[in-house]
């Protein structure tokens, strides 16, 4: 189901891949350049495995700092960033042109707008997060590709900045964090951060019955390692984040 003809290199599955955005995600807060700057080029790079990006009309659900468009863009497509807070949209200077503010739970947007609809590091951030995945199907068409990951809350990064405190338990995590650096953590247990689970993922990719299911893995990981998501209960602490890639019936 992947034609290996749209491959790039940045987004092989290799273990220097992995140890690079591995890294990486250490200095997401302190060098956002470096961090967002490779995770977009290595979405891209996803993306075409599964589909030629030339062209492509791309819903980006959460689209957050500009990295994501200006990737997108050199890759051909017609990008349009959504997101509920405009100051995420405003990570490189002035938001994009033809940027929506609004819900993925409710994407504004009518039934088969988009060739592409992708969304990256989002659905632990709202309170119905296979709703908002409902939603991506809805607005892709036929034939066209959704692809969506997400932090796992049991892996070590599941907590996000308040990790790994969070294994005692989210409300725990983020009020440590505020009496540690005097404000509340940006990704707040209850509130913009939720315990979303690969368990949970996978139910929903067999059970909705708009999309086919293409692939399901551990998004960062090279691909011996992939065996981790088949094991109930190991795959919630290794895969760290899961990446659900679905093809519009």
């Amino acid at each position: 189901m992947t034609d290996p003809s749209y491959a790039t290199p940045t987004s092989r599955p290799t273990l220097g891949r992995s140890f690079r955005l591995f890294r990486a995600h250490r200095v997401e807060q302190t060098d956002p350049d470096l961090f967002y700057g490779m995770l977009a080029a290595d979405s891209v790079g996803q993306l075409s495995q599964y589909a030629d990006l030339r062209g492509s009309r791309v819903l980006d659900v959460g689209g957050g700092p500009g990295y994501f468009a200006n990737a997108f863009r050199a890759a051909g497509a017609s990008y349009t960033p959504l997101d509920s807070d405009l100051g995420e949209l405003s990570g490189l200077g002035d938001p994009e042109k033809g940027t929506v503010i609004g819900s993925g739970m409710s994407l504004p947007f009518r039934d088969d707008a988009f060739d592409v609809t992708y969304s990256s590091n989002v659905l632990e951030h709202v309170p119905e997060p296979w709703t908002m995945a409902d939603e991506m199907i809805r607005v892709t068409r036929p034939g066209g590709l959704v692809f969506l990951s997400y932090t796992l809350w049991w892996g070590p990064w599941g907590g996000h900045e308040t990790a790994p405190w969070h294994y005692l338990g989210g409300h725990r995590a983020a009020d440590r964090y505020a009496r540690t650096h005097g404000k509340r953590p940006k990704n707040d247990f209850g509130s913009s951060l939720f315990a979303v689970t690969a368990g949970a993922g996978l139910r929903w990719a067999s059970s909705q019955t708009g999309a086919d299911v293409l692939e399901t893995m551990p998004r960062y990981h090279p691909r011996w390692a992939w065996w981790t998501l088949r094991v109930p209960v190991l795959r919630e602490v290794t895969t760290w984040n899961l990446a659900i890639v679905l093809r519009k019936r």
